[in-house]
């Protein structure tokens, strides 16, 4: 009879999970840390490194709690409910969503403590510093009416050789009781190549001022080409031929104590009339290669 006793069914234990625990965000972050500390400071790398081997060994001790026979701990006790309205149900969270935004909020905080320093570093450069100090280029009396000079200058003298730069520089005369002046960079605006004046040149001299010398020479241009691919402009810097996609860039100028002094580039995309009576249709300054006009400026992306 013993046989048709009920025997208890025998049903294997279900596996354990470990229960939850913040030490791996930890110990990711103490990560983070360290690396954050490569770029910036030993000593930053150094508090990671104390702060992962906290975190990895309090991490190890939770993970191996059950091999080690220690007693899971009790669980609290259940939160007394408090009956809400009829037909209303309350907004609860679980530990398992508090984990998870936890989660979510360290995994962004490493995140961004791991990549900004990095796009910093990389990004910031082409952001700062950037801008183009003015540049003496002599008294007035250096450039004659009507008459275009080759001006070659250094525009940082800090840098040396390596920052010296050319420009076409006419004198228009005076338009109303002002003196007008077409500056015109000598960078082809296809690829950056130095344009020449298409005419004989004369003989250069060194002309003094508040800083380093500039050098004048004289020549008397029907226009301007690029030796590198063709490309061809007007006496104004408009485009004739070749691959350039708009006119030659300009330079901004300043009368300062009866001397010319030299100032940001800017690009242009047409120039209607000649010399002081010219129209210039400006725009911020852009790379060789790059339409300022036009639907195809849209293709381009913003120079810092």
């Amino acid at each position: 009879m013993a046989d048709e006793l009920e025997r208890p069914e025998h049903r294997e234990s279900e596996p354990h999970l470990p229960s939850p625990t913040i030490w791996p965000f930890a110990f990711a972050g103490a990560v983070a840390l360290i690396l954050l500390g490569l770029i910036v400071s030993l000593t930053i790398t150094a508090i990671g490194v104390v702060l992962a081997v906290v975190f990895g060994f309090l991490w190890i001790r939770d993970v191996t709690r059950d091999l080690r026979g220690e007693p899971e701990p009790v669980e609290a006790p259940a939160p007394v409910v408090v009956e809400e309205e009829e037909g209303v149900e309350p907004e609860r969270y679980t530990r398992s969503k508090f984990l998870e935004a936890s989660t979510l909020g360290l995994g962004a905080a490493i995140g961004g403590i791991v990549t900004v320093p990095v796009l910093g570093f990389a990004v910031a450069p082409a952001f700062v510093g950037q801008g183009h100090p003015d540049v003496d280029l002599g008294p007035l009396d250096s450039y004659p009416e009507g008459e275009w000079l080759i001006a070659t200058f250094t525009s940082v003298p800090e840098d040396g050789a390596v920052s010296r730069r050319t420009a076409f520089v006419r004198n228009n005369g005076l338009r109303n009781e002002v003196p007008s002046f077409t500056i015109i960079s000598n960078r082809c605006v296809h690829l950056g190549c130095p344009t020449q004046p298409q005419g004989p040149p004369g003989e250069a001299q060194d002309v003094e001022t508040s800083k380093e010398p500039v050098t004048l020479q004289p020549t008397q241009p029907s226009g301007f080409g690029c030796p590198c691919h063709g490309g061809a402009y007007d006496i104004e810097g408009n485009r004739t031929a070749g691959p350039p996609v708009r006119a030659l860039d300009r330079f901004e100028y300043s009368i300062i104590d009866g001397s010319l002094w030299l100032g940001a580039p800017y690009s242009v995309g047409s120039v209607e009339g000649q010399g002081a009576d010219a129209i210039v249709t400006r725009y911020d300054a852009a790379d060789p290669g790059v339409h300022v006009d036009g639907p195809e400026q849209i293709f381009y992306p913003y120079v810092p």
